[in-house]
Parts: structure tokens; C-alpha cells; sequence
């Protein structure tokens, strides 16, 4: 394969890259969009996240997107569970497990 980007689609009228999709609430995704802009500079889970993908040689705004999906689990995971975020909390798990 010649190309660093393989898309899973068929028929010959799907040319060029896919793209973020558009669907859902423009204005959410917006937001959380640009808190990943910040996050990816100060936030030390994302930042770390957005950096290792960045040096796997991912587009700039594939690892941003990456980076909102994973600002998202994290947000909804302590909404759910009721407690502070704790950036220490996935190497913990390692240390344990």
C-alpha cells in the first residue's frame, strides 16, 4: 500500500480522505473541539495522548479528533462515577494489575 491513509471504503466515486463527520450538534462539537485545543497543551493525559500520536505520524487533526473522543470518555467517566478527575489514575491501574 502506497498510502500512509487506507480508507475502508469501495466503488470507484469515493476519492480523497474521509473527514470529520458533521453529524450531531454542531455546537458541541465545536466546544469540545476547542477544549481539546487547550487540553493538548496543558491537560497531562491528553497532552501525553495527543503527542505519542503525533509522533506515530498522525495528521494533526486526526490525533485532535482522537484527543476529543478521548477528553469525552474521560469527562463522561467522571460524571458517571461521581469523582475528581485524577490525572495519575490509568498508572495506577498499571502499578496494580
Amino acid at each position: 500500500m502506497a498510502s500512509s491513509q487506507v480508507d475502508n471504503t469501495s466503488g470507484t466515486s469515493v476519492h480523497g480522505r474521509t473527514s470529520i463527520g458533521h453529524t450531531g450538534n454542531a455546537a458541541l462539537r465545536t466546544a469540545v473541539y476547542l477544549a481539546t485545543l487547550s487540553a493538548a497543551q496543558y491537560n497531562p493525559v491528553i497532552k501525553a495522548f495527543y503527542d505519542r500520536l503525533r509522533a506515530a505520524g498522525k495528521p494533526m487533526k486526526v490525533a485532535r479528533c482522537a484527543a476529543a473522543r478521548k477528553l469525552l470518555h474521560i469527562a463522561f467517566a467522571v460524571v458517571k462515577n461521581e469523582a475528581d478527575f485524577d490525572p495519575l489514575y490509568a498508572a495506577r491501574a498499571q502499578k496494580t494489575a
